[in-house]
């Protein structure tokens, strides 16, 4: 398929429509014949393309044109084009009947390749109107059978599969047959699917990548196309693109260097964007090389067989793609960093923060989402997050990303500088408990983390010289939080809490079982990856999950609405409140410090809402004015995956042999209902 979200067709169209509006207005024509157009989809039954009716109006034209050509053209130019967009392009605003614009030939998708189209195929759903006009007769089973009906067949048909890897393909294999369906199956069935068209199936997917690799969903850049990268972003069909979650697969997941293989995650991700927030979305993968041997020596593997570019290499073809991105979508689209490793993320998230709107996900929005659950715990625990001390064990991005998002929050409540609200946070590392004494030989990412205390050597010291109240694990280290952590963190706490976030589930620092069993069901408990309920002393337990996807939908949906031009640090403060704040009563009597999955749209919305407002707030917003209605305004933006009535516009084509067409009235409003649905 060619798209995550959308019409590429239409969009296509556009882009193509707004470059002839231009040219045509820069030759000179002499007395042009002027045609009528019209669109006729209930046309004879032998003919197989879109009836266009030509009428020759030399007469009309005479009588009706202004003097010049050329003025005319002019003139409808300057009508058609003020401030842009699809009501411009066709000039509806003022159209007439004899309004004239720039010639066309519009084609309509029927017959067999309607069925292979991702974006318009709705299988049997089809109705009789639709078969008769779009020639399917004969095409498919007579049965017609609703949307809803189809979405019960295939989770009956995905619930058969007993292996993760196989239900993740069949969900793929969706996607590409029927966008609209797979979305539909997806937001209807969210809780039960997002363990696999995520995380933690698509660790397995991408470790598997190039066996089971059947169409390309996204954007491959590789050090070949360095110097051309602006042409290749052009080479994408869809040209209203609004996030771009992009990934070079140094770190999949904990899983390490995956290479080109890494495409699963961006896929993923986008998948939860259009379906959760609503966006047109793009995914790359930045292909530099792997450090992988098993890879390199993998006769199914897709990428580049050559070890990873670094230095000068890697940082001129990723300055070219920010600066290709920015040239061919704007500064308005959405740049998501993705799974690049510690000495690149922090570098990149630096040097194009202030340039271009850039958000780094492991950092940022895993920070946004620990946040949220920390404050829905304070219910449960009681006080407030500066009464508390955490302990992480792992200091790269998520680590640290966390860590100073809960810094920045305990500095905004207490009116306390930064540096001291900092010291109620201690992060142990691959050597130990970071203090003082290690600053020469740390990370600069990891320096304000330094305190003074004696060297401590294991996680197990630590918690018991630091005696935390939080215990966080963003280590991708398995089994890490062992019986004599969780024993420790229950003896000097009623109630610890206790986030094991590593993915996939094989690297979670511990289980649900063994959090609650350990410490004797008293911990409050959240992980990376879904945990099934535990039953403990005849109570049972249900653990939250910790999922980024909570946040980064809302997010880029409340950045988009907005119009926002940057990330600020209090957008993620504002999606965390956002996200707390819907952590019910009957929630937290479960133990749950995160919103059922379930109602994940609605919690999307509420995010959006804050996060757009919080951009009006900082005087980042573009678009003018403020809705007065964010919520309202954020779900209206919201992609829908209900079928349309069908009037499936193929391709609208620029026909260059005629200067000037007239198109009627009523094709113009058909085509602009259809695009703005």
């Amino acid at each position: 398929m060619f798209s995550l979200n959308g019409s590429s067709f239409l969009n296509n169209s556009l882009s193509g429509v707004s470059r002839s509006l231009t040219q045509s207005t820069q030759r000179k024509i002499s007395a042009p014949p002027m045609v009528v157009a019209s669109v006729t989809p209930n046309g004879k039954p032998g003919d197989r393309n879109v009836s266009v009716l030509m009428e020759n109006t030399l007469k009309e034209m005479r009588e009706n044109a202004p003097s010049s050509s050329s003025a005319s053209l002019t003139e409808n130019e300057s009508k058609s084009t003020v401030g842009g967009g699809v009501e411009d392009v066709y000039g509806e605003d003022s159209a007439t009947e004899d309004h004239y614009i720039t010639p066309w030939t519009v084609t309509v998708a029927s017959g067999y390749p309607l069925l292979r189209d991702p974006h318009y195929n709705k299988g049997l759903a089809f109705t009789e109107k639709e078969r008769d006009a779009h020639f399917l007769r004969g095409l498919l089973p007579p049965v017609v059978i609703s949307q809803q009906l189809q979405v019960k067949k295939m989770m009956h048909n995905m619930r058969q599969y007993q292996v993760p890897l196989q239900r993740y393909m069949a969900m793929m294999d969706l996607q590409e047959r029927n966008e609209r369906l797979f979305y539909k199956l997806l937001i209807d069935n969210v809780e039960e699917l997002l363990p696999v068209v995520y995380t933690p199936t698509v660790g397995e997917a991408c470790q598997k990548y190039g066996s089971i690799f059947r169409q390309p969903q996204g954007l491959f850049i590789s050090l070949k196309e360095k110097g051309r990268i602006l042409e290749v972003l052009k080479n994408w069909p869809e040209k209203k693109i609004q996030v771009i979650v992009v990934t070079d697969g140094e770190r999949i997941l904990g899983l390490g260097d995956l290479g080109c293989q890494g495409m699963g995650i961006p896929v993923g991700k986008l998948s939860l964007y259009s379906a959760l927030g609503g966006s047109n979305c793009l995914p790359v993968t930045i292909d530099v090389g792997t450090n992988n041997e098993q890879l390199l020596n993998d006769e199914f593997y897709i990428g580049l067989r050559r070890r990873r570019a670094t230095g000068q290499e890697y940082a001129e073809l990723l300055h070219e793609f920010m600066t290709a991105v920015k040239q061919n979508y704007g500064e308005k689209v959405l740049i998501q960093f993705e799974d690049f490793a510690n000495h690149n993320a922090f570098d990149l998230l630096a040097k194009y923060g202030t340039t271009h709107l850039v958000f780094n996900d492991d950092i940022q929005g895993t920070a946004s989402v620990v946040l949220a659950g920390l404050m829905a715990s304070l219910n449960l625990v009681g006080g407030t997050l500066a009464d508390h001390k955490f302990l992480f064990l792992g200091a790269g991005e998520a680590g640290t990303g966390i860590a100073e998002l809960i810094a920045l929050e305990i500095s905004k409540q207490t009116n306390v500088p930064l540096e001291e609200a900092r010291k109620k946070i201690w992060l142990v590392d691959s050597k130990g408990l970071i203090v003082r004494s290690r600053m020469e030989s740390l990370q600069h990412f990891k320096r304000p983390w330094a305190h003074e205390h004696e060297p401590v050597r294991t996680l197990l010291d630590a918690v018991k010289a630091i005696k935390p109240t939080v215990l966080i694990g963003s280590s991708g280290a398995g089994r890490t939080f062992t019986k004599e952590v969780v024993e420790a963190m229950a003896y000097f706490n009623k109630k610890p809490v206790i986030l094991a976030l590593s993915n996939p589930t094989s690297q979670s620092e511990c289980t649900a079982e063994e959090a609650y069993t350990w410490s004797e069901g008293r911990a409050i408990f959240a992980s990376g990856s879904p945990f099934s309920p535990v039953e403990y002393n005849g109570t049972f337990y249900a653990s939250g999950q910790a999922n980024n996807a909570y946040i980064f939908p809302g997010l880029g949906l409340g950045l988009i609405i907005s119009g926002a031009i940057r990330v600020h640090d209090d957008m993620l403060l504002a999606a965390s409140e956002a996200l707390a704040a819907q952590v019910s009563q009957e929630n937290l009597d479960k133990g749950l410090i995160y919103p059922p999955f379930a109602n994940i749209r609605k919690i999307s919305a509420q995010i959006a809402a804050k996060v757009a407002a919080k951009a009006y707030e900082l005087g980042l917003a573009t678009r003018l004015p403020q809705p007065e209605n964010l919520v309202k305004h954020a779900e209206s933006c919201m992609y829908s995956p209900n079928y349309r009535n069908a009037f499936f516009v193929h391709e609208l084509v620029y026909v260059p042999q005629t200067s000037n067409f007239r198109i009627t009235f009523e094709l113009r409003k058909t085509l602009l209902a259809e695009m703005k649905r």
